[in-house]
């Protein structure tokens, strides 16, 4: 396996503790980038943080969802943060995430699924007839006629998305052995997604919760 790339979901508003979280996480065996959600990307501080950061993989974990020129125009308005990645729920609609990768330029632009916090039955509250991975597949089919760059997906759903989407595939809703799944339901083992096709993983609380550098050799040790 080439070396693992793996996000660190920055899911804090303190600046010191991501300072800390970029800092320990510099390891020559993964290549780590740095997802900042919507929790950092509102903060007072996050903004003018990110647009210091250099030399970093950086995520902007935006999950856009609005009408085609709300979703262009906010892309354009995030263009001097010069984000690596930025994420847009592929459920606003092919003509949105089309309107977005018009102006996305040098920045991936990734396509989010089903939330890894949704399952079946939540599915159909919210008043979906189908369940999870057949909307999964049509979402990687829309995903692909809009020519994004990534896609999220749980790992459940890897390979099923990699039968119509053939460029990266980046996993949330992953945890490591004997970890609490918290509000995550559709979750598998660093190793189980990689395997399975992941191109790159998210993970939080497994990583940023303890002892940063003691989690990531736990990370390595998995993999081998």
């Amino acid at each position: 396996m080439k070396k693992p790339k793996i996000f660190i979901a920055c899911d804090t508003t303190n600046l010191k503790k991501v300072r800390q979280i970029i800092k320990e996480s510099q390891n020559s065996k993964i290549k780590f980038g740095y997802k900042f959600g919507l929790e950092f990307l509102n903060s007072q501080k996050g903004r003018r943080f990110i647009s210091g950061l250099k030399n970093k993989i950086t995520f902007g974990d935006y999950k856009l969802a609005d009408i085609p020129n709300t979703c262009a125009a906010s892309i354009k308005a995030v263009k001097d943060l010069k984000f690596n990645y930025i994420t847009i729920h592929i459920s606003s609609g092919l003509e949105a995430i089309k309107a977005a990768k018009k102006f996305s330029g040098n920045t991936k632009l990734i396509g989010v699924t089903v939330l890894t916090s949704l399952d079946n039955k939540a599915l159909k509250e919210i008043g979906f007839n189908t369940n999870v991975k057949r909307l999964v597949l049509k979402q990687a089919r829309l995903a692909s006629r809009a020519k994004l760059d990534a896609i999220v997906c749980s790992p459940q759903e890897i390979q099923l998305v990699k039968k119509v989407f053939k460029k990266e595939i980046i996993t949330p809703g992953i945890r490591l052995h004997g970890d609490l799944k918290g509000d995550q339901k559709r979750v598998m083992t660093p190793k189980q997604a990689f395997q399975r096709g992941a191109t790159a993983l998210v993970m939080g609380r497994s990583i940023i919760n303890g002892n940063i550098r003691k989690n990531i050799k736990k990370i390595i040790k998995e993999l081998k």
